[in-house]
């Protein structure tokens, strides 16, 4: 176990992704000492799987009585602040959801939740912090102001209550 320098409250953008980084690499290096390859008995035998850079991790998700397995909560960084911004017009996509919320110096991620099939907004998004005063300052300053040509509902995300703790995965 090496320690790992956690990027304080008010740490710059740099030490924030220099940080992320140290950490991608040192959850990479773990992954690799457990030997977490099951994709080589996948590949039928022949050729030896090329290793995934990036680690796998499970998310299980629940939702009106359903259960799935979330990838997509990969892209978000780990023990995130964020905040569900509601009522956005057809017309915003993530760089102007970003571009909403880049004042805020911790602001880390955007992204408009879109239908798979048509491509059109779902009206919704979610915005994502680093530091819990910038998500705080955010969610006070920034419900009810227009993001595109609606004003903006601003709430805290819920979707940690819809992540299932799946057991016997915990690390050791």
């Amino acid at each position: 176990g090496s320690s790992m320098a956690v990027p304080g409250a008010n740490a710059s953008k740099e030490e924030i992704l220099k940080a992320q980084a140290e950490l991608k690499r040192a959850l990479a290096s773990q992954d690799a000492q457990a030997g977490m390859s099951s994709t080589s008995a996948a590949a039928g035998g022949g050729e030896a799987a090329q290793p995934s850079k990036k680690k796998q991790k499970v998310h299980y998700r629940t939702a009106a009585g359903e259960k799935w397995i979330d990838n997509t909560l990969d892209e978000w960084p780990e023990n995130d602040h964020r905040i569900f911004v509601g009522d956005l017009g057809n017309e915003v996509n993530d760089e102007a959801l970003a571009k909403a919320f880049m004042k805020y110096e911790s602001f880390a991620k955007a992204k408009v939740i879109r239908d798979n099939h048509s491509n059109k907004t779902k009206g919704f998004g979610f915005v994502s912090f680093l530091d819990p005063m910038d998500f705080a300052k955010a969610l006070r300053e920034m419900d009810g102001k227009y993001i595109g040509n609606r004003p903006a509902k601003l709430k805290r995300s819920d979707w940690h209550k819809r992540t299932m703790e799946v057991k016997g995965r915990a690390a050791k």
